[in-house]
């Protein structure tokens, strides 16, 4: 849709829009109100409850994993739990009240926001879905709210927990601080806090007239030709909205200010221990300003640098420029080679067409469905017994299926794209994942750096077909702890290249750890091994009267539906790609 040409057209297309946005306003309000209090119930009522009951358990759970772990030294330890108490006491008040704020905000504004998304260009019945679009899947997305935070109190924090008070190497050095530095911290803290705030503020107070007017000039420019945020109408009551609550923006935008003037303050005893410098860390003190007076300048659209002073804080501190010039070599020996050159020329064509517009479900969709494709066919080979399974959904702890199965899908991609020398993660045919079509999260951008890292690490391995049929049998059966574990196992003889092979694939398993304390992917895998224990049912590995009536009752009713009805997996599976062509490989 695009913005229409000339004053009068821009007003007429303006004034003819008001009646078709109230009425739609009045609507999501009117459902708002009549959906909103349940939501908020739900959420603020089931998450409270998780918080009031496990908190003793983390109270206690938490102390007892600082004072028991190995990673920390004896003066980090103690000054942990010295501080400890204050943040735990204080959960249950915060913790509240952000559900509070998640359940109000969610209750009242998704079914608002669903209310204009229903008059889309992509909705067919736009009527009916203007009325029922947002009542039941706010629901839904409430029970799945309470649902994802229940797995953050239950498995993350425990997860994480067992992480931290886990063996660890003999070689591995405790994390510790350096008592002899802290004198010098302190002073530049001190005197860092009260300077930086009183400036901040002052830069802050200074420009939030500008910023006012400025942003009042941009959305009603915007208003008046529908363009910027009033483009979509989703957007239009929220943008609308902006208008009238800007300048509790531009405030806020001061307070956060003057909030973060306090931290940046205390971030210069970082500095001075890092740096062992206390003149570094009054240079820090005096550079912090002038960059927040280089980013208010960006973020406004002023002149570019700022007029203050920025002394070097770093003794080996990279600058802006010196990025720009390496990014700038970079990009001339990437056009030097025709066959990279020609590479970035029909990624630029195609790439950016095709999966510029990536979201992270799109990513955790191929995902699960290579681990599900995947998991049939170990299933059938035998390498994921019905124990492992069993294990999986009734404790919710099988190691071998949340962290090798997903691992060793990873690990198919990265030694797909290393083949084929690829210049990102190729998850399917004709869809690569890069850097500007990556999706732009920061989990995902996490994610995203070390798989490629890893990925170039195996394209110099060259591995052999050998090699790689090997693989699947190590991830899935054997440890990965030290060389030791693959003597006689692996093909190569070289105990270099072994090593480098097993240190891929623990850190590698180290991400998927870290993935699995996600609530989104805790939810997604039990249906994942609910799946594998049906596509075992229907094909015959199990009969589903030798079924614990314990497991029976872990799995559900909708699979014992499932199974009356004989229904099988074949028509998910038509759906699917073949698994050389899907495959997260």
């Amino acid at each position: 849709m695009k913005a229409s040409i000339g004053v009068l057209a821009r007003l007429w297309s303006f004034i003819s829009f008001l009646p078709f946005f109230f009425l739609l306003l009045l609507l999501g309000i009117i459902k708002a109100a009549i959906i909103g209090p349940l939501v908020a119930i739900l959420v603020i009522v089931g998450n409270s409850a998780v918080i009031i009951g496990l908190w003793p358990v983390h109270f206690f759970w938490t102390c007892y994993c600082v004072a028991k772990t190995k990673r920390l030294g004896l003066v980090l330890k103690l000054l942990f739990l010295l501080c400890l108490p204050v943040p735990l006491l204080l959960w249950p008040v915060i913790g509240i009240f952000g559900c509070i704020l998640i359940g109000v905000g969610y209750g009242y504004f998704a079914p608002l926001i669903d209310t204009f998304e229903a008059v889309g260009e992509d909705v067919i019945d736009k009527l009916y879905h203007c009325f029922m679009d947002g009542c039941e899947s706010t629901i839904k997305g409430a029970c799945t709210l309470v649902r994802d935070f229940t797995d953050i109190c239950f498995h993350s924090y425990f997860s994480l927990m067992d992480g931290l008070s886990e063996k660890v190497a003999d070689d591995e050095i405790p994390l510790d601080i350096k008592l002899t530095r802290l004198p010098s911290c302190l002073l530049v803290s001190v005197l860092g806090v009260p300077i930086d705030v009183l400036a901040i503020t002052i830069v802050a107070l200074a420009k939030s007239p500008y910023m006012l007017l400025r942003g009042w000039h941009r959305l009603l420019y915007d208003l008046i030709g529908r363009e910027g945020p009033f483009l979509e109408t989703v957007c239009v009551p929220f943008a609308g909205l902006a208008i009238l609550l800007w300048p509790l923006a531009v405030t806020g935008a001061v307070i956060a200010a003057v909030i973060c003037s306090f931290f940046l303050g205390l971030y210069g005893a970082v500095i001075v221990y890092e740096e062992n410098s206390v003149k570094m860390g009054f240079a820090y003190i005096v550079s912090v300003i002038s960059l927040f007076d280089e980013y208010t300048n960006d973020l406004l659209y002023l002149r570019e640098g700022s007029c203050l002073p920025r002394p070097k804080y770093r003794k080996h501190l990279i600058t802006h420029d010196q990025k720009i010039l390496s990014q700038e070599k970079e990009i001339e020996s990437s056009i030097s080679s025709p066959k990279t050159a020609k590479l970035e020329f029909n990624q630029s064509r195609t790439l950016r067409k095709a999966i510029q517009q990536l979201k992270p479900i799109q990513i955790w969709d191929w995902l699960f469905r290579s681990c599900e494709l995947n998991g049939r066919i170990l299933l059938s080979e035998g390498l994921i017994s019905i124990m492992d399974i069993e294990e999986s959904v009734i404790k919710r702890n099988s190691k071998k299926l949340s962290i090798r199965l997903p691992a060793w899908c990873i690990l198919q991609c990265l030694v797909r794209s290393a083949r084929i020398d690829a210049n990102g993660l190729l998850i399917s045919d004709g869809v690569e994942l890069t850097n500007f079509s990556w999706p732009k999260d920061k989990v995902l951008e996490w994610l995203f750096g070390p798989l490629l890292i890893m990925k170039e690490q195996i394209k110099g391995l060259e591995l052999e077909e050998n090699e790689e049929s090997c693989l699947r049998n190590l991830i899935m059966t054997n440890k990965n702890e030290r060389p030791e574990d693959w003597e006689n196992k692996f093909p190569s003889d070289d105990m270099v290249r072994r090593a480098q092979v097993q240190a891929i694939l623990r850190r590698l398993q180290g991400i998927v750890a870290s993935l699995s304390r996600m609530p989104t992917f805790r939810r997604r895998f039990n249906n994942l091994v609910k799946d594998l224990y049906v596509y075992a049912i229907e094909t015959g590995k199990l009969s589903w009267n030798d079924i614990e009536s314990k497991t029976r009752s872990k799995i559900g009713r909708d699979l014992e539906e499932r199974k009356k009805n004989n229904i099988n997996l074949e028509r998910a599976s038509k759906s699917l790609p073949p698994p050389d062509n899907s495959e997260f490989v």
